[in-house]
């Protein structure tokens, strides 16, 4: 395991809206309860966003500062760097539709993503609103998901991405999937925040980028979970 963790939150003053900075503080808190250093690096949109990160997050926002967003990442082109470096990555709801090829603007018109996975995304008829359920791909070992959306957006897989989940409850991607994952790099349309909601997909991350780690008590972030799920399935 390495001595400490880097975790870098990109563009908080852009895209940080329903609680997605929680992210970043559910990773401090369990590499620390384990002992592990953790400094974190908060990115402002004019700041280059550095390549020695071990874990990358990026949250939601409305559609000017999810275009601008998406301009800067592509111009800089450090988050790239980073991920071929090995580094993983979170993005969730705008931040997870600016890591595809294209998305939806303030009028559906389309936007440049930075392409750094297969996804595409566009404008649906009606705003997804409300609490999502979803069972997650059987390959990654996780529990059911928990959290909340709030978009337009519909979301289109290319065949070198898996989808995250499958809905039980919800929109998410639009045609029965939530978000997707590809190498180490995981989008969402989960808020909640989502890391909060989902202890288990905190701790994938972090054994993506520390390797295997011990137990925790998780008895909190648990009742949490039952209390969501309950509510809705």
């Amino acid at each position: 395991m390495q001595s400490n963790l880097r975790i870098v939150w990109i563009y908080p003053d852009l895209l940080s809206t329903y609680g997605d900075q929680g992210n970043v503080l559910v990773l401090e808190q369990r590499a620390r309860r384990r002992g592990i250093p953790v400094e974190t690096v908060h990115v402002r949109s004019s700041d280059p966003v550095p390549e020695q990160g071990d874990i990358y997050l990026i949250g939601g926002g409305e559609d000017r500062p999810q275009i601008l967003g998406a301009e800067r990442l592509r111009r800089d082109g450090g988050l790239h760097r980073a991920i071929e470096r090995g580094a993983a990555l979170l993005a969730v709801c705008a931040g997870y539709q600016i890591m595809g090829s294209v998305f939806g603007g303030e009028e559906g018109q389309p936007v440049a993503g930075i392409e750094l996975i297969d996804i595409s995304s566009g404008r649906g008829e009606r705003r997804a609103v409300g609490e999502l359920a979803a069972e997650v791909d059987p390959g990654l070992g996780l529990p059911t998901l928990t959290g909340f959306e709030n978009h337009m957006g519909v979301t289109r897989l290319g065949p070198g991405v898996r989808p995250l989940s499958r809905t039980v409850v919800g929109t998410g991607n639009g045609d029965g999937t939530e978000g997707c994952y590809a190498g180490k790099v995981v989008g969402t349309y989960l808020h909640g925040p989502a890391l909060a909601r989902n202890p288990a997909l905190a701790d994938l991350l972090l054994t993506w980028a520390m390797g295997p780690l011990p137990p925790i008590d998780d008895t909190w972030y648990e009742r949490l979970r039952q209390e969501r799920l309950a509510a809705v399935l």
